[in-house]
């Protein structure tokens, strides 16, 4: 058993018996209450008798007597307050002491989860060049085959270039990013990136559409235009189809600029979509994943919307996939 979950069964067993405890108090308390307030009336009824020769008094009528009464109300009214505040005060602990372990299990899972993957990220493709340079140094080569074999190693020299590049700029979006905003025209926007996708990607049917009436927007093109591709690849890489179909859909509409990208994916369950956007969380293990990645991506995108004042959202697709949807504001706040 771990300290953490050891501490928090621990905190948790001593508010249940403060708990327990200070609602036995509160009960002999209150009978003790009772006991005492029938005690003082008998007293006074005793006092009455002797002080009228005996003759019987109405007690109830007397001012003592509802005096007595009152005190004894106020007293059971505050035991009972000051047993609702300490109840609830306790019960917001016990709150406070479920969420604050299961943010840490959280965390720790997260954690664990980036360091497998950041560690078979940079394992790989430097198993791969390191490969590569030893044969290339070892053997007698044809100028095809070192050609061949330079291309894997520039795509893995590339794949860490990148991974590099998401680290360093998700520790850049905590403390000091700001979007370098300028005019930019939307159609010439998506024919660039729509000519990138289709060379890194020749082989999905990836579908754009945009205005084409050279529509002004305001944001920062090469953080937007790695927000669309980052999820453009998402939606090919988690995308066991024969077919893989990405449909990219950009309007101007209510003031705002609106981006949907859709895919016929495995989709992401309901439960998971506020999950995928925190920093270094992917869903499922990471002892048995099969898809590449670190965890950052989502969470890059989801900061550099919210840095643009814009927002992000997930949507089922039918029959099958997500739909990502941004909307930006059309000017600068």
């Amino acid at each position: 058993m771990n300290k953490s979950l050891s501490l928090r069964i621990f905190s948790l067993s001593i508010m249940v018996y403060m708990l327990v405890a200070f609602l036995w108090w509160a009960y002999l308390l209150t009978r003790k209450n009772q006991v005492l307030l029938t005690t003082q009336i008998d007293l006074l009824s005793a006092q009455l008798n002797s002080a009228n020769s005996g003759e019987m008094v109405a007690l109830e009528n007397t001012d003592a007597y509802k005096k007595l009464v009152a005190e004894n109300k106020r007293q059971h009214k505050m035991i009972l307050g000051e047993g609702v505040a300490f109840s609830f005060t306790l019960l917001i602990g016990l709150w406070l002491i479920h969420r604050s372990y299961r943010r840490e299990m959280s965390a720790a899972r997260q954690q664990s989860n980036f360091l497998l993957s950041i560690t078979h990220e940079l394992k790989s493709p430097i198993a791969s060049i390191r490969l590569v340079l030893e044969t290339i140094l070892k053997r007698d080569l044809q100028t095809d085959q070192i050609n061949r074999l330079s291309n894997n190693a520039l795509k893995e020299t590339n794949r860490l270039h990148e991974l590099v590049n998401d680290l360093l700029f998700s520790a850049r979006l905590e403390k000091a990013y700001k979007p370098d905003m300028e005019e930019i025209e939307v159609d010439e926007f998506f024919e660039k990136l729509e000519s990138e996708v289709h060379n890194a990607h020749p082989e999905a049917a990836i579908n754009f559409s945009f205005p084409q009436h050279h529509a002004i927007v305001h944001f920062d093109r090469q953080a937007i235009s790695s927000v669309l591709f980052n999820l453009i690849e998402n939606g090919l890489k988690y995308n066991a189809s024969p077919q893989k179909q990405i449909t990219v859909n950009a309007t101007i509409e209510n003031g705002n600029f609106q981006v949907s990208i859709a895919d016929n994916g495995m989709g992401i369950p309901e439960e998971e979509k506020k999950n995928v956007f925190k920093k270094f969380y992917r869903i499922g293990n990471e002892d048995t994943r099969q898809t590449k990645g670190t965890g950052l991506g989502l969470y890059i995108v989801k900061e550099i919307i919210r840095a643009h004042k814009g927002r992000i959202a997930i949507e089922a697709n039918q029959p099958e996939g997500s739909i990502f949807k941004i909307i930006l504001p059309l000017e600068p706040h």
